[in-house]
C-alpha cells in the first residue's frame, strides 16, 4: 500500500494522488462470484430523482461478499487479494477445503497462502471469525454483526477497527471507530483484526473527471440558484441574506438532529460518539 503522485503537467494534476495498488495480487475477479449492477441514476421506479448527484460512471460488477462467515470449522486458503470497485476496503478470495470459493473483507496483514477459519473454538488470528463471547477483551475486531446470523453490518470500510471493552450478561460493550460504545449480543460474529487499505483516506480526487468515473455528478451551490429552487437562492449579487444553512427542502443542515428521540435502538448505545465526529 502506498500513495502515488503525478507529474504536474496541468494545475489539477499537481494535487492528484491515487493508490499504487501494490497490495493487489489478483487482477481478474472470480466469475462465479460476480453479479451485474443496474445503474439507476438516482431514480426510483417512477422515474423521480430520489438521490441527487448520481449518474454515469464506469461499468461495475458486484462482488458477492461472504458477510456471514457461516462455514464453521472449515479452513480456507487465501488465493488472492483483489480490488473491489464497490467498497473502500480490499477483498480476499478464499478457497475452502471442500472446494467452495468465497470473497471476504480483507483485514490488515492477511496474505496469500494464509488460512482463515470461522467458529467458536478457532484461534484468535487475523482473518478468523468468532462470536464475541469467544474473543478476549481488548481485541481489535471488524466486520461485526448487529443481529446474530444476519451477517456483518458494522466496521467494514477501509481502516475500520473496533475494540471489545467489556462483557456483561448476554452483551458485550464494543467501542466503534466513531468513539461510540454500543452493546452487542455475545452471539454476534466478528472478524479479528483491522480492515486493510489504510491509505484510502489519503487519496486526493483532484479533478472533476475522476468523480464522474465514480458515478458522482456535479453539486451546485444553493446560493448560485434562484430563490424558487433553493432556500439560499435569489438576492442581489452574491448574497447570503439572512438564510441559515438549509437543504433544498428547508431542513437545517448543520447540527440539526433528525434522529428519532424515541428510537428503540437507543437502549443499546452506552456512550454516544463525541461531538463533531460523523
Amino acid at each position: 500500500m502506498g500513495i502515488k503522485t503525478y507529474v504536474p503537467y496541468t494545475p489539477s494534476r499537481r494535487f492528484i494522488t491515487s493508490d499504487d495498488f501494490k497490495d493487489i495480487t489478483k487482477k481478474t475477479p472470480e466469475k462465479s462470484l460476480l453479479v451485474p449492477i443496474k445503474k439507476t441514476g438516482g431514480r426510483n421506479n417512477t422515474g423521480h430523482i430520489t438521490v441527487r448527484h448520481h449518474g454515469g460512471g464506469n461499468k461495475q460488477m458486484y462482488r458477492i461478499i461472504d458477510f456471514k462467515r457461516n462455514k464453521y470449522n472449515i479452513k480456507a486458503e487465501v488465493l488472492g487479494i483483489e480490488y473491489d470497485p464497490n467498497r473502500s476496503s480490499r477483498i480476499a478470495l478464499v478457497k475452502y477445503t471442500d472446494g467452495e470459493k468465497r470473497y471476504i473483507i480483507c483485514p490488515l496483514g492477511l496474505k496469500v497462502g494464509d488460512t482463515v477459519e470461522s467458529g467458536e473454538n478457532v484461534d484468535i488470528k487475523i482473518g478468523n471469525a468468532l462470536p464475541l463471547s469467544a474473543i478476549p477483551l481488548g481485541t481489535q475486531i471488524n466486520n461485526i454483526e448487529l443481529v446474530p446470523g444476519l451477517g456483518s453490518k458494522l466496521v467494514r470500510s477501509a481502516g475500520g477497527v473496533a475494540q471489545i471493552m467489556s462483557k456483561e450478561g448476554d452483551f458485550a460493550n464494543v467501542k466503534m471507530p466513531s468513539g461510540e460504545i454500543r452493546r452487542l449480543p455475545l452471539k454476534c460474529y466478528a472478524t479479528i483484526g483491522q480492515v486493510g487499505n489504510l491509505d484510502h483516506e489519503n487519496v486526493t480526487i483532484g479533478n472533476a473527471g475522476r468523480n464522474r468515473h465514480r458515478g458522482i455528478r456535479p453539486t451546485v451551490r444553493g446560493t448560485a440558484m434562484n430563490s424558487v429552487d433553493h432556500p439560499h437562492g435569489g438576492g442581489r449579487g452574491k448574497s447570503k441574506g439572512h438564510n441559515h444553512p438549509r437543504s433544498p427542502w428547508n431542513q437545517p443542515t448543520k447540527g440539526y438532529k433528525t434522529r428519532n428521540k424515541k428510537k428503540w435502538t437507543d437502549m443499546y448505545i452506552v456512550n454516544r460518539r463525541p461531538k463533531g465526529v460523523r
